[in-house]
């Protein structure tokens, strides 16, 4: 998994590429939940657009993040999800949990 961040008008921008697995829990938590940690009311945004692979450790660590970020009066948007990623999303009904833009 690589990340790459971005500042925008509306908060930092996440983008995730490469594989989501558990392999890449620890990167995710140091980067991701970072993000989260952040002050302010923005929802962090998640660009999945790059991300080729992922599985239900990866879907876990997607709720790991939300979780953390309702806590923090904060939402999660994924955003440009693709191919089996998209389809994963699909049939595990995160449309209800997350915002999901394409």
């Amino acid at each position: 998994m690589q990340v790459k961040l971005t500042p925008g008008l509306g908060g930092v921008e996440v983008a995730v590429s490469g594989t989501l697995t558990f392999d890449a829990h620890a990167a995710f938590r140091q980067v991701v939940m970072a993000q989260v940690d952040q002050p302010g009311a923005q929802p962090v945004l998640l660009d999945l657009a790059g991300l080729d692979y992922i599985d239900s450790a990866g879907l876990g660590m997607l709720l790991l993040a939300r979780e953390a970020a309702e806590k923090r009066g904060r939402g999660i948007i994924l955003r440009g999800a693709r191919g089996q990623v998209a389809r994963i999303l699909t049939v595990s009904k995160f449309n209800q949990l997350f915002t999901i833009q394409p």
